[in-house]
């Protein structure tokens, strides 16, 4: 009895301390989840409902255009009539669309952990993604607005300039130049900002079917108009040129050789066969 009485006297204590860490750990937990402020109804709207109302007009629409335009499913190119600025303009726009899409790949969907994991450091990361992409948007810009001049300036293809390229072009123009711009002034000439932390966790948030629009709607303005403006050309991608990138000619690479006849030599073989008679 006095051996039981001491046991329980000496665990008194401990019991007593688990207790009030279970309860300071707790109430430390309760303020963080009540701190948690919802999202409002407009940031639903805005970092929900449109990019999944996008996203959904994407794929169906380019079902769609399949179905129903397979003929138009091309670039429709214009070098017939202009070269010159095209020359210059296309290899520019597309070298650069190319790298900013491979930085947007790594910089929204691959978190931070994992290219911490595999050696890079988030100054390594940093200073390689503003380089990489400074040059980047600048070959983007650079041949987007060539592209745009010779449209406008050339008559014949201004004439030809249809309501998805009145369209396409200046939703286009905005989306990379609101890029550029958040870009420079966070990132470039400002103390910089880490968007893997913010946007990035609303990106994968959406295809996770775990969205979470709380992580973008403190962004800065240039990175949510950038991100709404993408959303927006998503949404047209199926009505205009775009729809092009899916098209690439990989049947051409295992196309057998097409075999030519010289007209000379088909015409002199009667001739011959003439003399000989």
């Amino acid at each position: 009895m006095t051996a039981t009485t001491v046991m329980m006297a000496t665990n008194a204590p401990t019991a007593t301390h688990a207790a009030h860490t279970t309860t300071a750990t707790h109430a430390a937990a309760v303020p963080h989840a009540a701190g948690a402020v919802p999202a409002s109804a407009a940031d639903l709207l805005l970092w929900v409902g449109v990019p999944y109302a996008c996203l959904a007009v994407f794929a169906a629409g380019h079902v769609w255009r399949y179905r129903r335009d397979q003929f138009g499913w091309t670039s429709r190119t214009s070098q017939l009539l202009e070269h010159r600025w095209l020359r210059w303009g296309s290899p520019l726009f597309h070298l650069g669309a190319f790298m900013v899409i491979a930085g947007h790949v790594v910089g929204l969907a691959v978190p931070a952990s994992w290219t911490e994991a595999a050696g890079i450091g988030e100054h390594t990361y940093h200073t390689v993604a503003v380089g990489a992409g400074s040059v980047a948007g600048a070959a983007m810009v650079a041949g987007l607005g060539m592209l745009c001049a010779r449209r406008l300036l050339t008559r014949r293809i201004r004439l030809g300039t249809d309501r998805s390229d009145k369209l396409l072009f200046p939703l286009l123009s905005a989306t990379v130049l609101l890029g550029i711009s958040a870009t420079a002034a966070h990132n470039v000439l400002g103390p910089g900002y880490d968007y893997r932390s913010t946007v990035s966790v609303w990106f994968r948030g959406l295809f996770a079917l775990q969205p979470r629009p709380e992580a973008i709607a403190d962004a800065p303005l240039l990175f949510r108009l950038h991100a709404l403006t993408a959303c927006l050309l998503f949404a047209a991608w199926p009505f205009t040129r775009l729809v092009h990138v899916w098209s690439a000619p990989v049947g051409y690479l295992t196309r057998p050789y097409l075999v030519y006849r010289r007209r000379a030599a088909t015409a002199a073989a009667p001739s011959r066969a003439g003399r000989a008679a």
